[in-house]
């Protein structure tokens, strides 16, 4: 099939490789979100999506609004089959979804209609599930709400960080993409509707949400911190400066600390919660490298009692 590829940052290239290691597909140009400012620096750079289709000699269109006249007359004269779709980053008017004839088909990374969204593999990880997974299916009006065409699984690990499991899912989703237009190009794959229930939604997790609440059990702050790994990234005050803060153990067992309260030792730090301590792994100081949290406290020598907040 002719395919045009909607995608942005790296989450999605495995699919996009893919599909230009298909032999059965031909990706004839790539949609992806307009360059922007990056890295220390703040230099304006291409996505990771529009490098990689610029080097394999693909059209690359970046428009501001996917609904731009201009970008609709070009995605008509590209005459696509099917779009494919991972994490584009942008809603999709109706006019652009009329446009293939096999519609536009999501790579989505939950087992829908579990965490619709923006961050399903943040939440999956926040809410302490036990398995999840990617989704195929074809985009409609409603947010994540389309027929579904195929579902991979995968085990949410004890240690998983949004990233790594993002990472795993990135690549298991990219087959379960390439097969589902195989199917589609071959007539016998059907899309099945959505079960009405088991909805849950997956907004994107602000910076502030990502601030850790030391009243909280133990077990919910390391699945906070472990889901905001590694962005928007978990952070608290000290002495009334940001700390970012790297995924942490539970201490169980350990003699109770108040909430936030620092032990520092020769070899961890251990932080005060609602329930068991949490020794604190890497951490990074406003304006400052990453450090471990020994290095940090040795440096800011914490005092008798002395909190994060």
């Amino acid at each position: 099939m002719r395919l045009v590829f909607a995608g942005t940052p790296e989450t999605a290239l495995p699919s996009l490789r893919a599909l230009l290691d298909s032999p059965r597909h031909e990706v004839v140009a790539v949609v992806t979100r307009p360059d922007a400012q990056s890295g220390r620096g703040r230099k304006v750079h291409p996505s990771p999506v529009a490098e990689l289709a610029e080097e394999s000699g693909i059209e690359v269109l970046r428009p501001v609004k996917a609904g731009d006249p201009a970008f609709l007359d070009r995605l008509r004269a590209l005459e696509p089959d099917c779009c494919a779709v991972v994490a584009y980053g942008a809603l999709l008017p109706q006019a652009a979804l009329d446009i293939p004839r096999h519609g536009w088909v999501n790579l989505h990374f939950s087992i829908l209609p579990a965490w619709r969204g923006a961050a399903p593999v943040q939440h999956a990880v926040l809410h302490g599930d036990e398995i999840t997974g990617a989704t195929t299916f074809r985009i409609v009006k409603e947010l994540d709400a389309g027929p579904v065409f195929g579902v991979v699984t995968e085990e949410v690990r004890p240690g998983d960080t949004s990233g790594a499991l993002l990472e795993r899912l990135s690549v298991s989703g990219a087959g379960l993409l390439a097969a589902t237009l195989d199917g589609i190009e071959d007539g016998k794959l059907e899309a099945r509707p959505q079960p009405s229930e088991g909805v849950s939604l997956a907004p994107k997790i602000s910076v502030e949400d990502a601030r850790v609440d030391w009243s909280a059990p133990a077990m919910r702050i390391d699945r906070l911190i472990r889901a905001c790994t590694p962005g928007p990234g978990a952070w608290a005050e000290f002495r009334g400066q940001r700390v970012k803060l790297g995924p942490v153990r539970v201490a169980a067992g350990e003699e109770r600390l108040a909430p936030g309260e620092l032990a520092a030792g020769k070899h961890r730090v251990l932080a005060g919660t609602a329930t068991d301590p949490v020794e604190l792994g890497e951490v990074q100081p406003q304006g400052k490298r990453l450090m471990s949290a020994v290095e940090w406290a040795r440096g800011v020598r914490p005092e008798a009692r002395e909190c994060l907040r």
